[in-house]
């Protein structure tokens, strides 16, 4: 079988071809160069218009040539997300195509198709995915038939977030590849780290890097500390998915994969976890219609085309929109309801029985009966500054704010001592279970209604996975404040409701009426602008 694969989201017109007998995967490709700036949409879908039926006509003319020919068995076209104009052009040839040779229409979602060919190449059977890409930035993760969100930018994608800065220093698209060349002779600054449970932001980080090299720091430095400070975001956010499904593999996508310093952080990580990863050749990770034909195949195979009158594009649209038809009822789902690796403070059992877990940012061991050793390790990938201080700052945060959350009425262990230097904290040993293994509704509606309380006091937790809560008792306990902090304002006690929502909403099979339950325990506790600012984060994601 061999199917056309079309591709034009944003900035690279590309063909494909993918024999499904052979595997070999044919690309041709003709990439739009602004004169300056950034991506001009207009001017975009001219170069589409342009460039695909040059390189459509290579594809198929490759097919032709090849030693077996046996035409076209479908076309497969990248329906969204992307720029609105682009996709038109790219949705018309398609149907022009398909419609000429009389063969099936595949409507192919860009995100997924990054994920895919990864997940096509390394072999794997179950890999959460990190998707970083200019216009996207986000961890997904199968389950129950569909893509799942686990964790995604709340502003802007990775590699449009890296064009701003270069666009302000005077440097062409793509910004990229020059801001890496540009790191190998600098040195480290200081830049803002925001990472909200598996959510992260870089408008922050972006504007900093922008005053910095206003300045006067070598651009040089600057350059170098964006990718340590962005890059282990990303790698840390990929940790604490991995950590929150109790997956053990981890596939890279999107073109910003192509930089050797993220794929380096990555396999870091996932060495230090005994983690499987992959990251695809460059041809797959760009924007390239070989993904496209590859992800294509599958879905013709499954049956899951689409009637010309149906094929229209959509520019929103959202990986977890796709029913994953190709996989079947025999793929496993690689992200269950109750994990299999516990994050910190988690474990099955009580009393004398030993515990010595990981999780994403720390180790936690028996000390005796009722306290345990919790201890952020050192992470490898991330800079020893940088690693130093996130390591330093979070012990201290999260001793005080145990003790605050308690003042407030939240259950919490109670800290018996505190080791800033080694990173370590010694705590009450409490509950028998994580939440996620032993979850209902009127647990998370507890949940919700200590949010409230932490939020009345004017704390966020940062981070209140269903990992991050424990249950055994009369009500459950929040533990690992590692990434709270002090606050008062709406969005960011939103942002703490919208992290345990995700949570729940990646892990489980039927989320709904566990969401429900948290809103309505947050609601009868804490304030009503809260949760209508939820409302406004939920559509914040990139493609709502």
């Amino acid at each position: 079988m061999r199917v056309l694969g079309i591709e034009g989201t944003a900035w690279c017109a590309s063909a494909a071809i993918h024999d499904t007998e052979t595997d070999e995967v044919f690309i041709e490709s003709n990439a739009y160069e602004p004169d300056s700036g950034g991506i001009h949409p207009r001017e975009a879908a001219e170069h589409m218009s342009e460039a695909l039926p040059e390189v459509i006509d290579i594809a198929l003319s490759h097919a032709e040539d090849d030693a077996d020919p046996g035409g076209i068995d479908a076309v497969a076209f990248s329906r969204g997300p992307g720029l609105g104009p682009c996709l038109r052009t790219v949705g018309t040839a398609a149907r022009a195509v398909a419609g000429s040779l009389a063969v099936p229409l595949v409507g192919v979602n860009h995100m997924v198709a990054h994920l895919e060919i990864g997940r096509h190449r390394s072999g794997f059977e179950d890999p959460i995915c990190l998707n970083a890409s200019g216009a996207n930035a986000h961890l997904l993760g199968y389950h129950d038939g569909r893509y799942r969100v686990l964790g995604e930018t709340m502003d802007t994608g990775v590699g449009n977030a890296i064009d701003k800065f270069t666009r302000h220093v005077g440097w062409s698209h793509p910004g990229g590849p020059k801001v890496e060349r540009a790191a190998a002779d600098g040195d480290y600054v200081d830049l803002p780290y925001v990472v909200k449970g598996m959510d992260f932001s870089f408008s922050g980080i972006m504007s900093a890097a922008k005053d910095r090299y206003d300045e006067g720091v070598p651009v040089e430095d600057v350059c170098f500390s964006l990718q340590e400070h962005v890059f282990a975001m990303l790698t840390e956010v990929s940790e604490r998915a991995l950590s929150l499904t109790g997956n053990d593999q981890l596939v890279l996508g999107g073109g910003v994969g192509q930089n050797d310093r993220l794929r380096e952080m990555l396999a870091t990580m996932c060495a230090q976890r005994g983690v499987d990863f992959y990251a695809p050749e460059p041809r797959f990770l760009r924007d390239n219609a070989g993904m496209i034909a590859v992800l294509g195949a599958r879905m013709l195979a499954a049956g899951d085309t689409v009637p010309i009158a149906d094929s229209a594009i959509d520019p929103n649209y959202r990986p977890d929109q796709v029913p994953v038809t190709w996989r079947g009822s025999t793929d496993p789902s690689p992200t269950p309801t109750a994990g299999s690796t516990p994050t910190v403070g988690a474990t099955s059992t009580t009393g004398s029985t030993p515990i010595d877990r990981r999780g994403a940012e720390a180790t936690v061991e028996t000390v005796d009966d009722d306290r345990v050793r919790k201890r952020r390790v050192p992470k490898d990938y991330r800079h020893p500054a940088l690693d130093a201080t996130l390591r330093r700052t979070r012990t201290t945060l999260e001793a005080r704010l145990l003790h605050e959350a308690r003042r407030a009425g939240v259950p919490t262990p109670l800290v018996h001592d505190v080791d800033v230097p080694n990173a370590t904290l010694i705590l009450q040993h409490v509950g028998t279970v994580d939440l996620a293994d032993a979850i209902t509704p009127d647990r998370v509606r507890e949940v919700g209604a200590h949010l409230a309380r932490l939020h009345r006091a004017g704390i966020v937790h940062g981070d209140p996975t269903t990992r991050n809560v424990r249950v055994g008792g009369d009500s459950p306990l929040l533990i690992d404040f590692g990434l709270g902090y002090h606050t008062g304002h709406v969005e960011d006690h939103a942002m703490d409701i919208h992290i345990l929502a995700q949570s729940i909403q990646g892990t489980m099979t039927d989320p709904d009426p566990f969401v429900a339950a948290a809103e309505s325990g947050y609601a009868a506790v804490g304030d009503v602008d809260v949760l209508d600012r939820l409302r406004t984060i939920e559509g914040r994601g990139r493609y709502r």
